[in-house]
C-alpha cells in the first residue's frame, strides 16, 4: 500500500474534489443531503485513494471497542430465522457470544439490496463474519479496508483469511457413494441456486463450474467424483435449481424429474431443505422413499431425523462456536486458522436399493 493511502481523512478526499469536509462525511452519514452524481464521486474517489470510510467504532466507543460482533449473510433476515441449518449455526455464535457478554449484529446483505457496502461500513463491531457469502461480494473489500477480523465459513483460496468450515466435496462425495454402492446409476440432482440466486431450473456444466458459491461447487464437485469412477457421465447427470432453499420450490422443481417414465432412482439434494421437498413431491404422487426412489439430503437439521431423511451430518452450531471463538479471541502468530470439522454420512429410511 503506498503512503498516499495510508494518510486518507475525509481531508484528503475534500482537497481532493475541491468541497467541503462536511460535504465529505455528508456522503457517508446523510446521503440524502447531497445528489447523487456527487455522492458516487465521492466514494469513488475515497475507494481510489484508499479511504475506507469513517471508523464507526472509533465515531461511537472508547478504546475502539464495540462489544459486538457482525454476521454478514446474502440472505433476508426472516430467511435466517427459518432456515434449521441458520438457526442452528446462528445458535452456536450466539451462545459464544453471550458468554463473553458480546453483541451479535445480522447483517443481511441480500441479492438486490441497495448499498451493502454502506450496511458493513457502518456496523459499529469489533470483527464479521461472512456467513455464505460468495467470493468477490463488495462487502469483503469494505471489511478488509476497515481492518477488522474476519472469518469466513465458505473455503477460500485466500490464505490471509480464517476459516471455518467442512470438507464439502469428501462430505458430498459420501453421499453418492451410498447411491453408487446400492445400485443407483440413473441419479438427479437438486441444487437451490447455481449462479443466479433464485433463478430455477437445469444447470449447464459451464454454469455449475462458474457458480461463485464455494459449498455449491464443493458438493457437486463430490458427487461427480463417485459417479465417474464408476463410469457414470457427469456430463448426463441432471443437476436442477430451486432457486431458493426453500422447501415449497424444492419440491415445484423436483415435479418434472418425477413425472417422466425413465424417472431417476435417486435424488441428490445439497440441503436437507431441499431433500424434504423432493420427499413431499413423491408422497403427491404416491412414491414410497426408500422403495419406489431414494433420496438423500445433507446437514442433518432436526427434521431429518423425523423424516427418517438419509442425510450428510455435519456441526451447525460447533462451527458457529468456533467462528464466535475465533472472532472474540482471535489467535495469535503468524498461522491463519483454517479448519475442516468432521461429518458423517446417516443413513436412515429414505434410501434403499434399485427397484425392481
Amino acid at each position: 500500500m503506498d503512503s498516499r493511502a495510508k494518510r486518507a481523512t475525509l481531508q484528503t478526499i475534500a482537497d481532493e474534489l475541491g468541497v467541503s469536509r462536511t460535504t465529505i462525511s455528508n456522503a457517508y452519514s446523510r446521503p440524502d443531503q447531497l445528489n447523487q452524481a456527487l455522492r458516487e464521486r465521492i466514494l469513488a474517489t475515497a475507494r481510489r485513494l484508499g479511504y475506507p470510510g469513517p471508523d464507526a467504532t472509533a465515531r461511537s466507543l472508547r478504546r475502539g471497542k464495540a462489544g459486538a460482533i457482525g454476521l454478514v449473510f446474502t440472505e433476508t433476515l426472516p430467511y435466517a430465522f427459518a432456515d434449521p441449518y441458520s438457526v442452528g449455526f446462528l445458535r452456536g455464535v450466539a451462545e459464544v457470544a453471550e458468554t463473553s457478554g458480546t453483541g451479535l449484529l445480522l447483517i443481511p446483505t441480500p441479492p438486490g439490496a441497495e448499498d451493502p457496502e454502506t450496511a458493513v461500513r457502518d456496523a459499529v463491531v469489533d470483527g464479521f463474519c461472512l456467513y455464505c457469502v460468495p467470493l468477490g461480494h463488495p462487502a469483503q473489500q469494505v471489511i478488509r479496508a476497515r481492518g477488522l477480523p474476519i472469518v469466513m465459513t465458505d473455503e477460500t483460496d485466500d490464505p490471509t483469511i480464517p476459516y471455518v468450515g467442512i470438507d464439502e466435496r469428501a462430505s458430498a462425495r459420501l453421499a453418492a457413494e451410498h447411491l453408487v454402492r446400492l445400485g443407483h446409476r440413473r441419479i438427479s440432482v437438486l441444487v437451490d441456486q447455481v449462479v443466479e440466486p433464485g433463478k430455477p431450473g437445469p444447470a449447464t456444466l459451464e454454469e455449475q463450474l462458474a457458480s461463485p458459491c464455494a459449498d455449491i461447487r464443493g458438493r457437486l464437485a463430490g458427487y461427480r467424483d463417485a459417479f465417474e469412477e464408476v463410469g457414470i457421465d457427469w456430463a448426463g447427470v441432471p443437476v436442477v435449481a430451486a432457486g431458493r432453499n426453500v422447501r415449497s420450490e424444492a419440491a415445484q422443481a423436483a415435479s418434472p424429474l418425477l413425472d417422466v417414465a425413465d424417472r431417476p432412482t435417486a435424488v441428490l439434494a445439497v440441503s436437507d431443505v431441499l431433500a424434504l421437498g423432493v420427499l413431499d413431491a413423491c408422497g403427491q404422487r404416491g412414491l414410497l422413499p426408500g422403495r419406489d426412489i431414494s433420496v438423500v439430503g445433507f446437514d442433518d437439521v432436526p427434521e431429518a431425523e423425523r423424516a427418517r431423511l438419509t442425510t450428510v451430518r455435519q456441526p451447525m452450531r460447533e462451527k458457529g462456536r468456533l467462528v464466535g471463538r475465533l472472532l472474540l479471541e482471535p489467535p495469535g502468530g503468524e498461522k491463519v486458522p483454517r479448519i475442516k470439522l468432521p461429518t458423517e454420512l446417516v443413513v436412515r429410511a429414505t434410501t434403499g436399493p434399485v427397484p425392481r
